[in-house]
């Protein structure tokens, strides 16, 4: 599929060496994810997009990608500004218009159709562009890497698990990731992460029968030497194990401490 790739400038220790964003060219052109409004993609963006693009669509709310749609908005006024709702952390300077598994974009190379699939987020949804078998995966799936659950803020486990197994019904043969290099064998992928949450669940459990019985304390036992401003990564997706252990019946939660059953 023919697109542009435009990196949104924006590296740190949680989004890496930074966000891609994707412009679908064309008559109606279209830019999957906003960026952060950093002058050098805005700079891109004009030289991609000289009279702006016709729709945006952003992924998911988290700031990487959703924070640069007001400055956006104010140069393309023309624009429709596009997302699954969030009502909670969606930008009210901005006026979205709601879309989900029902919506379908009309490109110059075949239709987009739009995937919820949440998980790391509750709004988190894909583009598929099924003639090519391509899918703009957003933040379901990184090369090299795990993705978050921020159990606190929105992240459900078995809501992402659930999103994978979606993805891999579809055996992409491209997946352009909004971080990280693009992936050529997406069900591999998927599969080693199915492999991956099960071992880190077996991990819990494990620390749990030890007598661990707090977030922090279980965290603690499963990530050795992790770097301090991972840790409250690791904490989110431990808590997002529990929570899908105490969905299953197989543990609760007494006040901050967490128990096994049976």
């Amino acid at each position: 599929m023919r697109v542009f790739t435009l990196h949104a400038h924006n590296p740190g220790p949680i989004t890496g060496a930074g966000n891609w964003t994707y412009v679908v060219p064309g008559a109606r052109p279209l830019l999957i994810d906003a960026g952060v409004g950093h002058p050098d993609h805005l700079d891109a963006l004009d030289d991609v997009l000289p009279k702006g693009a016709s729709a945006v669509v952003v992924t998911h709310a988290h700031s990487d990608h959703a924070s640069g749609a007001p400055i956006l908005c104010d140069r393309w006024p023309a624009a429709s500004f596009c997302k699954f709702p969030w009502p909670e952390r969606d930008l009210a300077a901005v006026p979205w218009h709601a879309i989900g598994d029902a919506t379908v974009f009309e490109t110059e190379q075949g239709p987009l159709q739009v995937l919820h699939t949440p998980g790391h987020a509750p709004d988190h949804l894909v583009l598929w562009h099924e003639d090519t078998r391509t899918l703009f995966g957003a933040d379901l799936l990184l090369a090299g890497t795990t993705v978050t659950i921020p159990a606190r803020h929105g992240g459900d486990l078995s809501a992402y698990l659930a999103s994978l197994r979606r993805i891999r019904a579809l055996a992409p043969r491209v997946v352009l990731p909004a971080h990280g290099a693009v992936i050529h064998d997406a069900v591999g992928l998927i599969n080693r992460y199915l492999d991956h949450r099960q071992q880190r669940e077996d991990q819990v459990l494990a620390a749990m029968a030890e007598g661990r019985d707090t977030v922090e304390s279980i965290a603690s036992r499963i990530y050795v030497s992790l770097e301090p401003a991972l840790v409250p990564l690791a904490r989110e997706g431990v808590l997002a194990h529990l929570r899908k252990l105490a969905d299953e019946g197989r543990v609760a939660a007494e006040g901050e401490s967490w128990q096994l059953l049976g």
